[in-house]
């Protein structure tokens, strides 16, 4: 920087040196122009930017100007006093270090951690933990809790409070979750899809598609599928629903004669049967969004026969890529070339199959 701001100097001293050989006229004239040029630029420029060449040249000539003169600057002499303030304060800074030194990175992920697996322990609770495993000397409670907060982790009562998802995973083996779906045909007319979904297994059923979901013809399906249960009826304890005016007192009266207990999620609130609202989003994505539909009777028999491929092939990550209804015969590994394939839904869905 120093020696770039020495060239800039000997080649300001050059041009300047070059202005001896012109006339006073010519020099009066161009300066003339240059005046009006920035009264131009001022008009529009209401900031000029100048680096640090710009100002140490603007510094050093405004030394030469009369007093009265520096108005017409757009570097005031505040401006100039500023800079100087800010080289001394850089020159005579030095580094130092305030309050405490910082926690290891280790430690501080340890921190976070006890504080996730443990919603219920504040602070202290994990102070204690830490100090247990050894780390008193290093790490006070005051800082676990600056840990904490500097991460975004709420105090343990909030974090201790179970949610809908938590709840849900919680009680999954017990928990059915219903909902409707709509679906718009060619002809501009909306049919409603009433599902059911074990959250457990994420086996789907679905109840019905119907242009008219009367309170009756929803109470009819909920009786269908406790006759379609039977037997594992006893297993389920929840079911899970909106506030949908669709699902009368009547749709909760089958359930509750098999001890079943509806549990009504908050209003807007469509995160609290998030099992439901996912598999709505696979059906549309993977079928719905790419084709088009024209009545009931083609709806109903598109939906049963995904309904197949969902529980019985299709691979889900919360049950270790097996599907709802797991495989139906012990898995042979064989050659590449001998997987076959097997279309579904008119070949927009595949499936494959090892070959004896």
């Amino acid at each position: 920087m120093a020696l770039r701001l020495l060239y800039l100097l000997f080649y300001q001293v050059l041009r300047w040196l070059a202005l001896l050989a012109r006339s006073t006229a010519a020099k009066d004239a161009e300066l003339l122009v240059l005046r009006h040029e920035l009264a131009v630029l001022r008009r529009q420029v209401t900031r000029p930017w100048v680096d640090w060449a710009d100002r140490a040249v603007l510094a050093g000539l405004a030394r030469l100007l009369p007093r009265p003169a520096w108005r017409g600057l757009f570097v005031q002499p505040a401006t100039l006093l500023r800079w100087h303030r800010d080289l001394v304060r850089r020159r005579w800074s030095y580094p130092h270090r305030r309050g405490r030194p910082a926690i290891a990175a280790e430690l501080r992920r340890l921190v976070l951690r006890l504080a996730r697996e443990n919603p219920t322990w504040g602070y202290r609770r994990i102070h204690g933990e830490l100090c247990r495993l050894g780390y008193r000397n290093r790490i006070g409670a005051s800082t676990v809790w600056a840990v904490l907060h500097r991460a975004g982790v709420d105090p343990a009562p909030k974090r201790s409070a179970v949610s809908w998802p938590q709840f849900l995973r919680a009680q999954a083996k017990g928990v059915l979750a219903v909902d409707f779906f709509t679906v718009e045909t060619v002809f501009l007319k909306r049919l409603y899809v009433l599902f059911v979904i074990e959250v457990a297994s994420r086996r789907v059923y679905v109840l019905g598609v119907t242009p008219h979901p009367v309170g009756d013809w929803v109470a009819q399906q909920a009786r269908n599928l406790m006759m379609g249960l039977k037997e594992r009826i006893g297993y389920f304890r929840f079911l899970v629903r909106d506030r949908d005016a669709k699902f009368t007192a009547a749709f909760d009266a089958v359930f509750a004669a098999e001890g079943i207990r509806v549990l009504r999620t908050p209003v807007r609130a469509p995160r609290a049967n998030a099992y439901a609202e996912r598999w709505v989003g696979t059906v549309r994505r993977e079928v719905l969004d790419r084709m088009l539909i024209f009545g009931c009777g083609q709806l109903r028999s598109l939906l049963a026969e995904y309904v197949d491929h969902y529980n019985g092939h299709r691979p889900h990550r919360a049950l270790g890529q097996a599907p709802p209804l797991g495989p139906d015969e012990p898995i042979v590994l064989a050659p590449a070339g001998r997987v076959v394939r097997r279309d579904r839904l008119d070949g927009l869905i595949h499936e494959y199959a090892q070959v004896a």
